[in-house]
């Protein structure tokens, strides 16, 4: 019996292949993303309504008077003076590398050293339920303590400087990592781990070589949900005692009353967490390769 080969199915329809044992398997459906230009409209439509807004002196729920702001087009031309200088030639003018920067720098640091605490705790907590049950009410009793009231006490304690931002940004940092990272080894098939021991895996071998790669997606998840809090907390952080950082120059524009830097310090800071979620989601989508993690 002769078989003839299928011709590729129009755009949008899954393909199959033909198995020796009959069975046909789906190959991937091939769609047309249409990448950003999906996402343009929202961002569009609110730079229209914001300069309408502006213009038209709106007063928005919360009693938010627009008459007050400036235009996005005042703020485009005092971001591309923040970067590169050269149009109003201030002390704000081409200092934008240095002050993101030295925010990069302590969000790195302080997320870093979050991951390094939280995923091996949460891996241990995990899997020992007597450690679990000796750690998960302290965990519990600190977690809902808000960043901006350990503010007051870091000050005290470690003192004005890199330091205490730096300790600010691992503390909301790093109970996320470490309650997804629980979440995600408690979710382990224990068939898994039946089978590495079967193989001869040793146990503690098993917990880097099984339980966290079957765990990724939602170790992954919580450091996409701490690098995002790490640059919220960043702010708090560098309000007090840093004269570099987004933070320091949102504090000192708003000393000034300068509410188009405002703005400008609040869309690099949004631009830099984007782009660091994009590069800690291709990190490791090279690092596990096609093993399903969090998009």
């Amino acid at each position: 019996m002769t078989t003839t080969a299928l011709a590729d199915p129009p755009q949008g329809v899954e393909n199959t292949e033909a198995q020796p044992d009959g069975i046909r398997t789906a190959r991937p459906r091939r769609r047309l993303t249409f990448g950003w230009a999906i996402a343009l409209p929202v961002p569009i439509l609110l730079l229209i309504g914001w300069h309408l807004g502006v213009q038209n002196a709106w007063t928005l729920p919360f009693d938010i008077k627009m008459t007050f702001l400036p235009t996005p087009g005042e703020v485009a031309v005092r971001g591309v003076d923040f970067a590169f200088g050269g149009i109003y030639d201030d002390s704000f003018s081409g200092t934008l590398w240095g002050h993101l920067g030295a925010s990069a720098l302590r969000v790195l640091q302080g997320f870093g050293l979050a991951v390094i605490v939280a995923v091996p705790l949460g891996v241990l907590m995990g899997r020992s339920k007597l450690l679990f049950r000796m750690l998960e009410p302290t965990v519990n009793l600190v977690r809902p303590i808000p960043v901006t009231a350990w503010a007051p006490l870091t000050l005290l304690i470690i003192g004005f400087g890199d330091r205490s931002t730096v300790f600010l940004v691992f503390i909301a940092a790093v109970f996320p990592i470490l309650l997804n990272t629980i979440s995600g080894v408690h979710q382990v098939p224990g068939r898994l781990l039946e089978a590495a021991a079967m193989l001869g895996t040793p146990r503690l071998q098993s917990l880097y070589k099984v339980v966290i790669p079957a765990a990724a997606p939602q170790i992954i998840s919580g450091m996409r949900i701490a690098m995002g809090l790490s640059w919220v907390i960043l702010v708090v952080g560098e309000t007090v005692g840093i004269s570099t950082g987004l933070g320091a120059l949102i504090t000192q524009a708003r000393e000034q009353s300068r509410t188009d830097l405002i703005i400008v310090g609040m869309v690099v800071i949004g631009l830099a967490g984007f782009i660091a979620d994009r590069l800690l989601t291709l990190i490791f989508a090279i690092a596990f390769g096609r093993r399903p993690i969090q998009k």
